[in-house]
């Protein structure tokens, strides 16, 4: 089917963890690339040995130029009550970001608020500190983990799940990300320095919940200049 190989992190007979590859869409777009919930449903196909059609729910999606976790339903059920977690806020999403400027380590948490409103013809957000149209509340939480100068590490926690919320909101506070060429100043071959870091939810069927942690990859740049990045990571 594709040339890359499927990191599969959990998976047993209702979800699929996986990490998702950076510049991989979450389902398919206008480019036609190879996409993350085709990628699970030929990889459940061929290991599984199904005939026809295989059903895999998308639960949530990740901004194609980020990568990391991401959750799959293999059952209309496991979909449903999944979705459901998402909408009462009860999946636990943090995302590790390289952003470009010093913050103070050791401050704790920083909440940011405002409102969102998306162009659907250039597909991007614009970020208010008042209501404004149809422009949407969006809220996350960020801390400074370590500063590498110019770049600093920050943990970002989701309260609402907008479109390019993080990027959006981040370069609104004077924190773009590093790479980030939409709304920062990110130049053509950075990689955009997001990846979600943390997945928490009950599972859909045992109600047991499941924790998963994965590092963004270290020897790559601007990952690479941050000496504690994995012990950060794991926390």
């Amino acid at each position: 089917m594709n040339d890359l190989i499927i990191d599969i992190v959990y998976e047993d007979n209702h979800i699929v963890v996986v990490n998702k590859p950076v510049n991989v869409p979450s389902q398919a777009d206008v480019s036609g690339d190879v996409d993350m919930l085709s990628m699970v449903k030929q990889y459940i196909k061929e290991k599984y040995e199904k005939p026809g059609d295989v059903y895999i729910g998308l639960v949530h999606r990740l901004d194609r130029p980020a990568g990391g976790l991401m959750v799959f339903a293999r059952t209309s059920k496991a979909a449903s009550r999944l979705s459901e977690q998402m909408r009462s806020k009860k999946i636990v999403k943090k995302y590790l970001a390289v952003v470009s400027g010093i913050c103070p380590v050791g401050d704790g948490v920083t909440r940011l608020e405002g409102y969102i409103e998306k162009d659907s013809t250039t597909n991007k957000v614009a970020v208010y500190d008042i209501k404004k149209g149809d422009a949407k509340f969006a809220a996350l939480e960020y801390e400074c983990l370590q500063c590498a100068s110019p770049l600093s590490l920050v943990r970002v926690s989701l309260e609402t799940g907008r479109p390019h919320q993080i990027r959006a909101q981040m370069a609104h506070a004077g924190l773009p990300l590093y790479g980030d060429q939409k709304y920062g100043d990110g130049r053509v071959g950075q990689q955009l320095a997001l990846w979600s870091n943390q997945l928490s939810f009950a599972h859909p069927v045992t109600q047991e919940v499941l924790n998963f942690v994965s590092p963004p990859p270290q020897e790559t740049q601007p990952w690479r200049v941050f000496s504690t990045l994995r012990q950060t990571a794991l926390l």
